[in-house]
């Protein structure tokens, strides 16, 4: 991609022109879709050779079972699924999941954190589902971490990863008693999945999308299920057409995109395009040193700009607790004597695009992703963009 310099976006007539010497070389940092690396363009663009097609050709034939195939391994071996995991995908994206699970893996009553839009969205999902009761809701406040806790009746314990829309991380770990309660823990890592550490055999489903780490289009939910899980979603699938048992719409269906995601394939048609760029994400993470690589390589990214706003007596990290902190999408607060809008539309008159806040937040803030496919160094290059626009915004 050229320097942001020259950016398609860049207007002609910024209000303030930051010098070409400070901008970064790539001036995307959105929190997803997150910026896509020139080599998964290129293998997009080979995908559509007429010598060798995988775009534009059946979804049920070799070359686009073959991404599947990749994506499916290749996920395996980054997480170093533990045996009997298995990896499923099917379309609809992470909001798409939050239904499968209320349909096929919550039996009764489930226990979310709820830090974030994600955790919020997925309680609501089981609160709605009418054959559950109504969960039991651990809340903190935007900025802070919620923790679950071991309570009785519940069979599924819930929690986000890791908050686009706060940037706050939670770790990943089990709940007391709950695995020989018999209970299972769903984890939702659609925005740090791949870029934060895990041990995936501490959850029963590790969930995502792919257009954060993975720098691939929306549209597909993929998950590491344990063996536990997997036979949950039979027995409570198996219910079906019982008097006590419930209707498990087939799209909805944890055991149909299982069966179908074993023979590398969806049961509906995906968006290939989507299979092509992760897959090729995937194996460049593996390639440079798999999840303690890029892991690192976010962390770093994001002490840059934790650093930066420590040292501004004008911006104040938004996640008060640095444990709490995210190392993939960081939130900085800046003083209400600067207005936060007004800087990022200066930067992205210069082409350095994607630093808004997350619209229901409401906060005079930056939010910046820093996935591995983003360079630590356009992250410098950034705050200095940030010194230099509010040096002449005044």
């Amino acid at each position: 991609m050229p320097a942001a310099s020259s950016h398609p976006s860049r207007s002609s007539h910024p209000s303030v022109v930051i010098p070409a010497s400070l901008l970064p070389s790539d001036g995307r940092f959105g929190s997803g879709p997150s910026k896509v690396r020139p080599a998964q363009v290129a293998a997009l663009a080979a995908a559509g050779d007429p010598a060798a097609p995988v775009l534009g050709t059946s979804h049920r034939q070799p070359a686009v079972k073959d991404l599947v195939r990749r994506v499916r391994a290749g996920l395996g071996e980054l997480f170093a699924l533990p045996d009997g995991y298995e990896v499923a995908l099917g379309n609809g994206g992470s909001s798409a999941f939050w239904e499968v699970a209320a349909a096929c893996l919550v039996e009764r009553r489930a226990q979310h954190a709820v830090f974030g839009e994600f955790g919020g969205k997925f309680a609501a999902a089981t609160t709605r589902a009418p054959f559950l009761a109504d969960p039991d809701v651990v809340s903190a406040e935007p900025g802070t971490v919620a923790h679950l806790t071991p309570v009785d009746g519940v069979d599924v314990y819930a929690t986000p990863h890791n908050e686009t829309s706060t940037g706050a991380m939670a770790p990943v770990r089990q709940v007391p008693g709950a695995r020989a309660d018999g209970a299972l823990l769903l984890v939702d890592a659609t925005s740090g999945a791949g870029a934060l550490p895990v041990d995936v055999a501490d959850t029963d489903v590790y969930y995502f999308g792919p257009q954060k780490v993975f720098g691939a289009d929306g549209g597909l939910w993929l998950a590491a299920c344990s063996p536990a899980a997997v036979e949950r979603a039979e027995r409570v699938e198996a219910s079906a057409g019982t008097a006590t048992g419930r209707w498990v719409p087939e799209f909805l269906s944890l055991t149909t995109a299982l069966a179908n995601s074993r023979l590398d394939q969806t049961l509906n048609t995906p968006a290939v395009a989507t299979l092509v760029l992760l897959a090729e994400q995937v194996e460049w993470l593996l390639e440079q040193g798999g999840l303690a690589w890029s892991s690192a390589r976010t962390g770093e990214s994001a002490g840059v700009l934790y650093d930066w706003a420590d040292a501004r007596d004008w911006a104040t990290p938004f996640v008060a607790d640095p444990a709490e902190r995210s190392t993939v999408v960081a939130t900085i607060d800046l003083d209400d004597a600067i207005d936060a809008t007004a800087v990022v539309r200066v930067l992205r008159e210069n082409g350095v695009v994607d630093v808004f806040p997350y619209r229901k937040l409401g906060r005079n803030q930056l939010r910046v992703g820093v996935f591995p496919a983003v360079e630590p160094d356009d992250v410098r290059a950034l705050t200095a963009c940030v010194d230099h626009v509010v040096a002449h915004l005044g």
